[in-house]
């Protein structure tokens, strides 16, 4: 039986809720227009074979509190004339709250919007739009509200301030509740901050701080020099030939100018240690597709570089992405030779990328055909080599046949 039943109407009603209908005319102050249901009754040929139930959904419909029962006359040929619920409507707001239980919910928010023209007036019509489009998630942060507010009024009155979260002096806010809610103040901060305010190529929660201007942890680059007499220690004989794992902020690394021909990149950490020994030459440890702070280190340009990274269809990705900063990076140890020499230590690539790659040279893209088409796989995409597998001695020798060419 497909009738529609007491437990059906409240669950449209629901529906309503859950897009967010109900809240939305509280916004605006605005009264909820009468609503009408899908109704689905008992066709001509079950009123007689079953009026027991007709009869019994016709009372549980009824004792549907709230709801206004729309009847239509009709005449049967063995009931004679008589009524039938047509359509069930809601007709007014507080009706569709009562009907699902969500009239303490609805108050709840009323609160809210009352709290933000009460704390904030001169920001209630810009927050408009994104309280219309989500009251839920306002009614989610209803008790956290007065403080968000807070933190809203506080950035209109110092943009791009210049600070760490961590200075932001605001009475009961501390830099944790800033950075627990940023995907939501980033919302918000869109809609009352000027332009001049916003920088809005940093996107994502990681950028909050450079899109807002906020100061922000110094970007770190960490590199190894491969070479004894390349150190940047010389005014120390005696760290000279000792291991010099060194990490700098990107402004102290763009102005070195290091007494190197040769830069590596690698993405492994376990690969940037155990990097041999190089003549004049260092390591960078790589940031996967995060090359924007190298880009700055103009000395760069005129030094060979050589990227390391998997063999795999991100692997090539990340080196197509470094050339878009420097062109003339070359691959090492991602060959079609290094692969089919390490049969055994393939391993499946979760999530293979297929989009072109523009910047690889021929050999390389036709490779990462292969991979991204399933060539070694039977038409199934996802090999992948990572590079901490290749064979310790087959990255001497392909290190050794460098340096001799």
């Amino acid at each position: 039986m497909s009738w529609t039943t007491p437990a059906d109407v409240r669950a449209q009603v629901q529906k309503w809720w859950d897009k967010g209908e109900l809240l939305r005319p509280l916004v605006h102050e605005q009264a909820m227009e009468p609503r009408r249901l899908t109704l689905r009754g008992p066709a001509s040929s079950e009123l007689a074979d079953q009026l027991d139930a007709v009869r019994a959904w016709i009372a549980a419909l009824h004792a549907l509190p709230r709801v206004r029962i729309e009847q239509r006359q009709f005449s049967h040929r063995v009931l004679g004339n008589s009524t039938l619920p047509e359509a069930v409507w809601v007709d007014t707001l507080d009706d569709a709250l009562a009907l699902i239980g969500r009239t303490r919910d609805a108050r709840r928010f009323a609160a809210l919007l009352q709290t933000t023209q009460a704390q904030a007036p001169d920001l209630f019509a810009p927050l408009q739009p994104w309280l219309q489009k989500r009251p839920l998630q306002a009614l989610a942060l209803c008790e956290e509200w007065p403080r968000l507010l807070q933190v809203l009024g506080w950035m209109l009155a110092h943009p791009r301030p210049g600070i760490y979260l961590r200075q932001v002096d605001i009475g009961g806010i501390d830099s944790k509740f800033i950075e627990a809610h940023r995907a939501v103040l980033a919302e918000l901060l869109d809609l009352i901050l000027p332009p001049s305010a916003i920088v809005t190529e940093a996107t994502g929660v990681v950028q909050f701080c450079r899109r807002y201007g906020f100061a922000d942890k110094p970007l770190r680059i960490r590199f190894r020099m491969l070479d004894p007499a390349a150190s940047l220690l010389t005014q120390y004989a005696e760290l000279c030939s000792l291991d010099q794992d060194i990490a700098l902020t990107r402004q102290v690394f763009e102005r070195l100018n290091p007494a190197v021909e040769r830069v590596f990149i690698t993405e492994n950490e376990v690969n940037f240690l155990a990097f041999p020994p190089v003549p004049r030459s260092m390591v960078v440890f790589g940031a996967g597709y995060g090359f924007e702070a190298l880009a700055t280190a103009h000395w760069l340009h005129r030094r060979k570089i050589f990227y390391w990274g998997d063999i795999d269809t991100h692997g090539f990705a990340i080196l197509d992405q470094l050339r878009s900063h420097f062109p003339h990076a070359q691959s090492l140890l991602m060959d079609r030779e290094t692969l089919l020499a390490h049969p055994t230590q393939w391993v499946e690539e979760s999530q293979p990328i297929r989009h072109d790659l523009p910047r690889l040279t021929g050999a390389e893209r036709a490779l990462y055909d292969q991979l991204r088409h399933g060539a070694f796989q039977d038409g199934k995409p996802g090999l992948r080599l990572e590079q901490e597998r290749i064979g310790f001695g087959w990255v001497r020798d392909a290190l050794s046949r460098l340096e001799s060419g």
